[in-house]
């Protein structure tokens, strides 16, 4: 019978905000350390805006993460005025 002990490291840890309840699971240290920092830029960026800037960029946030393609034409969109100017 063979006794050998499992290898050390990640097998998967969860995130807990003690500001919003919110759990993000993470499978590898780096993953883990990258829901932290995105969740606390988050907190950091919402504690800015006030209600109505908060409704905004939820309505906007919606709108283009259900559409991928219509968030990289709005990023090429983007890019074209700046270089032609900004109201071409």
């Amino acid at each position: 019978m063979s006794t050998t002990t499992p290898a050390c490291g990640w097998n998967q840890a969860v995130f807990r905000c003690g500001r919003c309840g919110a759990e993000h699971t993470a499978t590898t240290e780096a993953d883990y350390l990258k829901a932290v920092g995105v969740h606390g830029d988050a907190h950091a960026v919402w504690d800015r805006l006030n209600a109505t800037e908060r409704s905004g960029i939820t309505s906007i946030l919606r709108t283009i993460l259900s559409a991928p393609d219509l968030a990289a034409e709005l990023l090429a969109l983007a890019d074209r005025q700046q270089i032609g100017g900004e109201d071409r």
